[in-house]
Formats: structure tokens, sequence, C-alpha cells
């Protein structure tokens, strides 16, 4: 796709189909109210959801629990025609993927209880992960979401001043997420991988 096209394409909201049509096949876009927004995925991005998967990859296996981690794919909540999320991490539960009417022919899920776990790795569209997904993966039901915010990007309303590297692990309590934040070599909880033992840094910085 040309540069010239692509400017064209952002001039004007898109349709869910429109961006299924210009972006369905790149992983590194998703739609925000008609809006295309780059995940950026830089090098030390793509390490820190690498190691998030790796460790969760481990715990599902011990667990024996009949669910994986999605590589591609996006998430579409059903309330909305103009919106496809495309998760950094997400841990979808094999069992429900019955109810998904289009996860078959086009892998896109629009249920939240397909999810068991969402986590994005903050780049510098860091208002949608702090603001638009907390608010519209509580909607979905999803139990737990990690906000792994490994260069500090995040607003000091949300991470605090002075900024600084921080992983914000947002727990579904009554519709609504409760926030625990972990930095340094503060020991993370997990509600839904109470087993995992990593220190924030650990995860913050892919263990380098």
């Amino acid at each position: 796709m040309t540069i010239a096209v692509d400017q064209a394409i952002h001039q004007q909201p898109l349709s869910l189909d429109e961006f299924l049509a210009h972006y369905g096949g790149d992983n590194r876009y998703e739609l925000i109210d008609g809006e295309v927004f780059d995940l950026e995925p830089t090098g030390l991005h793509e390490e820190v959801a690498a190691f998030i998967t790796t460790k969760i990859c481990v715990q599902i296996d011990r667990a024996e629990l009949p669910w994986f981690v999605l590589q591609r794919g996006l998430l579409r909540p059903s309330n909305t025609a103009m919106t496809a999320f495309r998760p950094d991490i997400a841990v979808v539960d094999q069992d429900e993927l019955t109810q998904e009417p289009l996860w078959y022919d086009q892998s896109i899920l629009t249920l939240g209880t397909s999810i068991k776990f969402v986590a994005e790795v903050v780049s510098s569209n860091w208002q949608n992960d702090y603001a638009r997904k907390l608010e519209d993966y509580a909607a979905l039901g999803i139990p737990e979401y990690w906000i792994a915010d490994y260069a500090g990007l995040g607003g000091t309303r949300h991470i605090g001043k002075p900024k600084q590297p921080t992983l914000s692990i947002c727990a579904l309590v009554d519709e609504e997420y409760e926030i625990q934040q972990f930095r340094g070599s503060e020991m993370i909880v997990s509600p839904t991988f109470p087993e995992l033992r990593l220190m924030a840094e650990q995860v913050l910085r892919a263990n380098r």
C-alpha cells in the first residue's frame, strides 16, 4: 500500500468491512471508532509481548486448560460497528468459540466470554490502553487486563509522578476493573494465573 493511499484512507472514518479490506491481514493496525491506529510494534514492544506470551503459555499448559494465546485475529465489541481491537496478547477459551459467529471464517471475536485474559504493551497511543480499552474490556467482561508500560509513557494520572515503567493489572470486580500497579522488584499478582512468579521488572524488561 502506498503512502498516498494510506493517507487517503485516514481522511474519513472506516467501517469494519473497509478496515478488513485494507488492513485485515496486517497485525500492526486496529480500528477504534472508525480511526485506524498503528500499534507501532518496536523491537522492545515485541520482546515484552513475547515474554508475557511465553510465561502465560507455560501456566496454561501446566493447568491443562482448554485455552490458547491468540496469534492473529481481532476483537470486535458487539456494541459497535466501527471498532476492532487487536490485543497484543489475548487468552482465548477454546470451549467458547462455538458461540462466536465470526470466528471460523474471519478469526474475529465478538464476545467477552471467549477471552480469559488480555494484555496491551503500551506505545505512543497510550491513551487507548489506559482509557478506551480499559472501559471496553471491562464492559465485555474480560476478567483480567494487563497494561505493560515498559517505557513509562502513560500520563501521570495513570502511573504517577515521576513517570516510570509500570505494570498495571486490572481485575474485574462487579463489572469494573480494580487496578494494582507493580514496579521494579515487586512480585506481580495475577488472579487468572495465581502460580505466576514474576517481578514487575522481569515483565517490563522482557527478562533482560
